[in-house]
């Protein structure tokens, strides 16, 4: 999970910000290595393997097990000769366990954000309420609505639209911890389940966001990015559901909008 940040099924991202990312997204193309200055195969591919397994653990181990078949498929142990016959079967079936953990990873994970949808939301803040419950630590949960979204889709198209929830996504990732779940939930909400520290309060959790915020969207003259937030506090001592801290955070969120 994110929070794992296998929370982090997420993705390896490679120096290009979420924006840029979007931008892109139109006009993607399969790009190929210069064979000049490709990298000798074999270094690449210890490079690939050392980086996928610092990333994902469990990826890991299927290449170490790939890694001992191959192994035992090229040895002279009485067994390889089985292991050769069947070893079609055995790449099918790791070619498989790849494709469902794709697919799982793609059932939790928004498209346009790359962050938690509200199923991996749901999942993972569950986990985090279990556990912070049972070491009677406390959580902030933060919900978050962009303001006037509508008007920027009717004025200046969707596209751009999208592009203020990628920038919003952003920046809520920068102002967050790791262990912390980010999620957008759908249209222009998002909520973050977050460890509340000695120091890292309520107030000064909002007042990053809202510099990050700032910085997400000083390359775009034409409106400034914004959120409307609420929170909710759960407190270990008189624990409350995922459901009611949504519904807590959600109510405080409208009466800042109406008071606003």
């Amino acid at each position: 999970m994110r929070s794992h940040k296998s929370q982090d099924i997420m993705r390896i991202q490679t120096g290009r910000s979420r924006t840029q990312l979007m931008t892109e997204r139109s006009s993607r193309r399969v790009l190929s290595i210069d064979r000049k200055i490709r990298p000798a195969e074999k270094g690449l591919e210890e490079n690939l393997s050392a980086a996928l397994r610092a990333v994902d653990t469990e990826f890991g181990q299927i290449l170490h097990e790939v890694d001992e078949i191959s192994n035992l498929l090229t040895s002279d142990r009485p067994d390889a000769r089985t292991m050769r016959a069947a070893h079609p079967a055995v790449w099918g079936a790791a070619k498989q366990a790849l494709l469902d953990r794709e697919m799982r990873c793609l059932a939790l994970t928004d498209d346009l954000t790359c962050l938690y949808n509200r199923r991996g939301f749901l999942a993972a803040a569950t986990q985090q309420l279990k556990l912070a419950q049972r070491n009677a630590q406390s959580l902030l949960l933060f919900f978050c609505d962009v303001d006037n979204l509508k008007k920027i889709n009717d004025t200046y198209g969707h596209r751009e639209g999208d592009l203020a929830l990628v920038r919003t996504a952003d920046a809520l990732e920068r102002s967050f911890r790791g262990s912390d779940i980010v999620s957008h939930l759908g249209g222009d909400e998002f909520v973050v389940l977050a460890v509340e520290a000695a120091n890292q309060t309520q107030e000064v959790m909002l007042r990053r966001l809202e510099k990050n915020l700032k910085k997400s969207s000083a390359a775009e003259s034409c409106y400034e990015l914004s959120v409307c937030v609420g929170v909710a506090r759960f407190d270990p001592e008189h624990a409350s559901t995922l459901g009611e801290l949504m519904v807590q955070a959600d109510k405080a969120m409208n009466e800042k909008k109406r008071s606003a």
